[in-house]
């Protein structure tokens, strides 16, 4: 569902849930989402940070297969998100 989404709405939706981690809003099912919304925008060349804790929330078959896609890197260059 996320490669189909525009750009600007993909990294707007995940600022919203990001800003939600950040309240503590977030359950852990949602860390899966996020790296689903970090994969497809990997994927357009559009590197998003991940929350501090995203590796101790998500799933360890997930995280490495994100990984070994190179769908999230450990040090992004150039973010679009917003500084929290």
């Amino acid at each position: 569902m996320y490669d189909k989404l525009p750009s600007d709405f993909l990294i707007q939706f995940y600022n919203e849930v990001k800003k939600m981690n950040s309240n503590g809003l977030v359950s852990k099912s949602m860390y899966y989402e996020i790296g689903l919304i970090i994969a497809a925008a990997s994927k357009r060349g559009i590197q998003l940070d991940k929350p501090k804790d995203f590796e101790q929330n998500v799933d360890h078959e997930l995280l490495l297969e994100l990984k070994c896609r190179n769908w999230i890197n450990k040090i992004p260059n150039n973010k679009a998100t917003e500084n929290n």
